[in-house]
């Protein structure tokens, strides 16, 4: 699971039209590695509806590249769940139930009970786990202020992020990793899923701080490699997504700006 990049937010603003969207410069990296970053944000932002069919040529060139990269961009995302292939429509935007998503959550769950399951069998002495004690004691320190502003917020994803992919590293199972990988590339299935790029809800403070316990609870039974306790707590504590997403669905204003909200059916 890879770790959020830091970016400091200044302001949120509701998604821009498609035609705002950045063309890819055709130097430094992947042509088709940029043109998928680009597209799956502007699938979750908004840019398209549930159901409507993707049209290749004038994509290609809002993008700013050829048929034959964007089809392998369209594949990808397909691979990903963001698109469906139809046979006599070509690529068309998925959508998804709240039961999809629910689902999604719940398989993450169970990987990354297996993950805090293996790690706790796995590590031999607290060295093994003094970066994970590292990140937890900063996600401590971060949660303790009094004000969690927005900053904070891209703090919290990226200290989070780095907390679940230590333990996943730690487990040291390749092909769990690639299964996370896979599941965590689903829309609203990570685990910064539902704080990021989202106004603060009266309820995220309490949820942040449950998140900060379970974190607890999780780092205490893998120091004292109790296997069977740190895959409960770990498949727990996944379901704070589910209430994050429950509170992004009852307050309007939040589900505006939470990435991929407009690919739900509510």
């Amino acid at each position: 699971m890879k770790a959020l990049p830091r970016r400091k937010v200044t302001s949120i603003a509701p998604p821009a039209s498609a035609s705002d969207a950045p063309k890819i410069k055709a130097r430094g990296g992947s042509q088709t590695g940029r043109a998928t970053l680009v597209l799956r944000e502007m699938l979750l932002e908004g840019h398209f509806q549930p159901g409507e069919r993707i049209r290749e040529v004038p994509l290609a060139a809002e993008l700013g590249v050829s048929r034959i990269p964007l089809r392998l961009v369209l594949e990808r995302l397909a691979h990903e769940g963001l698109l469906e292939v139809r046979s006599t429509r070509g690529f068309v935007v998925q959508r998804f139930s709240t039961a999809d998503i629910y689902d999604a959550i719940e398989l993450r769950g169970l990987l990354e009970g297996m993950a805090a399951r293996l790690t706790a069998e796995r590590v031999e002495s607290p060295a093994d786990t003094a970066k994970l004690q590292g990140i937890q004691s900063d996600l401590v320190r971060l949660v303790q202020r009094r004000k969690l502003t927005l900053e904070y917020l891209e703090q919290y994803m990226e200290l989070n992020g780095k907390f679940h992919a230590e333990i996943l590293h730690l487990s040291n199972c390749r092909m769990l990793q690639r299964a996370m990988e896979q599941v965590c590339s689903l829309p609203f299935a990570s685990p910064s899923a539902f704080v990021r790029r989202q106004y603060l809800a009266p309820e995220s403070w309490e949820l942040f701080r449950l998140a900060i316990d379970q974190h607890v609870g999780i780092l205490e039974a893998i120091t004292n490699r109790e296997a069977t306790r740190a895959e409960t707590l770990a498949r727990e504590h996944a379901r704070v997504a589910r209430r994050n997403l429950e509170s992004a669905l009852k307050n309007g204003e939040i589900a505006k700006f939470v990435p991929g909200m407009k690919l739900i059916k509510l």
